[in-house]
């Protein structure tokens, strides 16, 4: 099939989404499709840049920048995006190619309108992958009330999701926010979890047998640091445990939670914390390596279901994982069921402490623990059956 892929994220930038857009781009290749991948770019001096990533066309579109700007200006730029990168593609090489579907990830919510055009014009299908459930998650997290805002970006996601022919959503649990498309016959809707493909092998710089934490079982937390992932209780967490020679926790990313978790770690003069900057996606498995457990946080107010992607790395890498979701996530009743962690949906320091122990108590070298994990993620997140569900609907 000759298939559109349209995102806002992707190689070389280092996020969840980039990588796993990077690692389902591949597996289309490999199994014989044509993709074209079509990106927003705001630093382009001409109206596009096509070029070549593992097989697969990519098409930077410039359009405004949405990135590190206000709120006002980001929104603004983001409904300017679909219309200028329909806009810069007529102008490409492939402003006449028609297509067999096309596929969008979201966020951003705002794809929309060039999907619309690309399905008329084509006469195709669409299928949306849909990571983030905005704005619920906003406005269930105190980011956002439920006004005039909430209802403008309400109204931009119901737009996107009409035009999808399937939503694919990441968990069981998200289905229900999106019944009454499936009622009205709109729309097809299947779960499909986040997926990821073969694993790195290069050399991660960060050596911990040269920093602080030498000689320490590890707690590892390697992703986006921001507001929905409720950090503070690993610092909670961390300074509860101070005395714990044998315990530390390393926290690797980037995120706008970052700097204010640097000043409150420096303020509780804790030693058993370590900052590292992000790293290539393909030097996790050597970090992990060097670690004992998986962090998964998500913010308790959370009202949707979220199986992050750190989750899909810790379980390829044969890591266990300790979790502390909110009430009724889908990925609770995954970790208990497969038995590769330990896991909270309450946010009790007591027994977190007392979860920590008993991670503390595994042999790093336990076979079968490490076997679980890996079965785990080649039975839920493999990228061949991801790609595979996607081209059935389509």
């Amino acid at each position: 099939m000759r298939l559109a892929l349209i995102a806002d994220t992707f190689p070389p930038l280092r996020t969840s989404g980039a990588v796993q857009l990077r690692d389902l781009s591949r597996e289309f290749v490999r199994l014989g499709h044509e993709l074209t991948v079509l990106l927003p770019a705001a630093d382009l001096d001409r109206p596009w840049k096509l070029d070549t990533y593992d097989g697969a066309q990519v098409l930077r579109l410039r359009a405004p920048a949405t990135k590190n700007i206000g709120y006002v200006r980001r929104t603004l730029a983001e409904l300017a995006m679909p219309l200028a990168m329909k806009r810069n593609l007529r102008r490409s090489p492939l402003g006449n190619q028609r297509w067999d579907g096309v596929i969008w990830y979201s966020p951003s919510i705002f794809h929309g309108p060039l999907v619309a055009a690309l399905k008329r014009e084509s006469g195709c299908r669409s299928y949306l992958i849909i990571r983030d459930i905005f704005p619920e998650w906003a406005a269930d997290m105190g980011l956002m009330g439920r006004g005039v805002a909430y209802r403008f970006f309400r109204a931009i996601a119901d737009y996107q999701y009409s035009v999808a022919d399937t939503i694919g959503v990441q968990s069981p649990g998200n289905l229900r926010y999106f019944q009454r498309w499936k009622s009205k016959g709109e729309s097809n809707l299947q779960v499909l979890p986040n997926w990821l493909g073969k694993a790195g092998t290069a050399p991660c710089p960060i050596r911990l047998a040269d920093t602080m934490l030498s000689g320490r079982k590890v707690f590892v937390y390697a992703g986006n640091m921001g507001v929905a992932q409720n950090m503070d209780v690993v610092i909670a967490l961390a300074e509860r445990l101070r005395h714990r020679d044998d315990l530390g926790f390393l926290l690797v990313g980037r995120g706008s939670e970052v700097d204010r978790l640097k000043r409150d770690v420096a303020a509780r003069h804790l030693t058993n914390v370590l900052f590292r900057d992000e790293i290539d996606p393909d030097e996790i498995p050597d970090l992990y390596a060097q670690c004992h457990v998986g962090i998964v946080t998500l913010d308790p107010r959370h009202s949707s279901h979220n199986i992050p992607g750190k989750f899909l790395t810790y379980m390829q890498c044969g890591l266990p994982v300790l979790a502390v979701l909110n009430e009724g996530n889908d990925l609770s009743s995954i970790i208990r069921q497969y038995a590769v962690g330990e896991v909270s949906e309450a946010v009790n320091l007591a027994i977190l402490c007392e979860q920590i122990e008993r991670l503390m108590q595994i042999d790093p070298e336990r076979t079968d623990l490490v076997a679980r994990c890996r079965r785990l993620f080649l039975e839920q997140f493999a990228v061949s059956a991801t790609v595979e569900d996607i081209v059935r609907y389509l």
